[in-house]
C-alpha cells in the first residue's frame, strides 16, 4: 500500500473534523450572573436562588448581585440568610424603593426561626433598609463586568430593570442606563408572560401585571437578546414535594424546605416558574428547551403578551417538549437540593447584634 497516497487521502477529513476532537477545549469561564427577584412572592424564587448556589459550586457561573423587587424589609434578608448558609455572604444585595409589593410573603420569616434563642440561619443584613437601592448596585455591578458577558435572570417584576433603562449617567459611569445594558449585558432571560393559552383563556400573568408600566418599557427598550420563560413553562415541570421531603435531609435545617413547607406545605408539586429562567440563562446550548423563531413581545394595558415573529427581533420564548419535561424536571431537582461546596458548620454562635 502507498502511505503517502493513504495520509493525502485522509487529510480532507482531518481538516473537517471539529476542533474539539483533536485539542481539548480550555475551560469556559463562569457566567457572571445578575439575579432580579420578588423573593417572598412564590418559593420558586427560593428554589431558584439555590440553584444559582449549585451552579456556581460546579464553575458554571458567579452570582455578582441580588436585586429585589418586592418592596418589604424581610426579602433581603431572607436573601442573605440562603446566600450565608451556601457560604457566600458577601454577595452584594440591592431593594427596590417604593416598590409595588409591599407584603411580607409567606415564607421570607424563615430568616428570623430561632432555636435557643440564636438564629438557625445566621446572616448580617437583618433588614432591606441597610440595603443599597437597587438600580445604583445594578449600574455598579453592570460597570465593573467586562462587556457582553453579563447573564440578567429576571424572575420577578420589571420594577428594577425599567428603572435601571432609564438611569442617566452618573459617578457610577458615565454611560445611560440603557447604553451600559447593551455594552455589558448577553441576555436577559426573563420568567414573564403567556405564549400559550392557559386551560383555555388568555393568561394574565403575574409577574407582569404587578408593574405593566415597567414590563411595557423594558420590552421596548431593553437593547440586547431577551428570552422568555412563560407561564406555561413553569406549570408543565412542576417540583416534586418528594424532593423537599427527602432531598435536603443532609443537615438539620435548610432554608429550602423550611420555605418550601412555610410557603404551602407538602405534599404539593410547585411550578418551577423562575428556575426555568435560570436554567436557560446558564445552559442556553444544552437542548434542555426549544426556543420560538426571534421577534418581538408587546405588552397591552392590561399585561396580556403577544408574539409577532420577526427575523430582526430581539425576543424569543421558551418551547418544551415532552421528552425535555423529563430532563429539566431532573436537573431542577438535582441543581436545587445540591449540598454546599462547604456544609454549615453547626451553629455555636449569632451574627445578631
Amino acid at each position: 500500500m502507498n502511505l503517502r497516497i493513504t495520509y493525502l487521502w485522509a487529510l480532507p477529513l482531518l481538516a473537517c473534523m471539529p476542533l474539539t476532537a483533536t485539542i481539548a477545549e480550555e475551560p469556559s469561564k463562569p457566567i457572571p450572573f445578575i439575579f432580579d427577584t420578588d423573593m417572598g412572592n412564590d418559593v420558586d424564587d427560593a428554589l431558584a436562588l439555590a440553584m444559582i448556589h449549585s451552579l456556581q459550586s460546579r464553575g458554571e457561573c458567579e452570582l455578582l448581585a441580588v436585586t429585589i423587587t418586592k418592596d418589604h424589609e424581610s426579602c433581603a434578608a431572607f436573601i442573605d440568610a440562603v446566600n450565608t448558609f451556601y457560604g457566600r455572604g458577601n454577595i452584594p444585595i440591592g431593594a427596590v424603593r417604593d416598590g409595588v409589593a409591599q407584603n411580607p410573603g409567606r415564607f421570607n420569616k424563615v430568616a428570623r426561626t430561632l432555636e435557643n434563642g440564636k438564629l438557625i440561619y445566621p446572616h448580617n443584613l437583618r433588614t432591606g433598609a441597610k440595603a443599597p437601592e437597587a438600580v445604583g448596585l445594578l449600574r455598579k455591578t453592570l460597570a465593573a463586568a467586562e462587556d457582553g458577558s453579563v447573564v440578567v435572570a429576571q424572575v420577578g417584576f420589571s420594577t428594577n430593570l425599567a428603572r435601571l433603562l432609564q438611569s442617566e449617567g452618573d459617578e457610577i459611569s458615565p454611560l445611560t442606563g440603557k447604553e451600559l445594558v447593551k455594552q455589558k449585558v448577553r441576555v436577559l432571560s426573563i420568567m414573564a408572560g403567556a405564549f400559550e393559552p392557559i386551560k383555555g383563556k388568555i393568561h394574565h400573568e403575574y409577574n407582569i401585571v404587578k408593574d405593566i408600566p415597567s414590563c411595557q418599557h423594558l420590552v421596548a427598550e431593553w437593547p440586547t437578546e431577551v428570552v422568555f420563560s412563560g407561564f406555561e413553562i413553569g406549570i408543565a415541570v412542576p417540583y416534586p414535594s418528594e424532593s423537599i421531603l427527602k432531598d435536603y435531609n443532609y443537615v438539620e435545617h435548610h432554608p429550602i424546605p423550611d420555605a418550601y413547607i412555610a410557603y404551602i406545605p407538602p405534599p404539593h408539586n410547585r411550578p418551577t416558574w423562575d428556575l426555568t429562567s435560570v436554567l436557560y440563562g446558564v445552559y442556553p446550548d444544552r437542548g434542555y428547551f426549544n426556543l420560538s423563531p426571534r421577534g418581538y413581545v408587546e405588552v397591552d394595558d392590561e399585561g396580556v403578551t403577544t408574539f409577532e415573529p420577526d427575523e430582526k427581533g430581539n425576543h424569543r420564548y421558551l418551547i418544551l417538549d415532552e421528552m425535555q419535561k423529563v430532563r429539566v424536571t431532573e436537573a431542577l431537582v438535582q441543581l436545587s437540593s445540591q449540598p454546599p461546596q462547604k456544609r454549615p458548620a453547626p451553629l455555636k454562635k449569632s451574627n445578631e447584634g
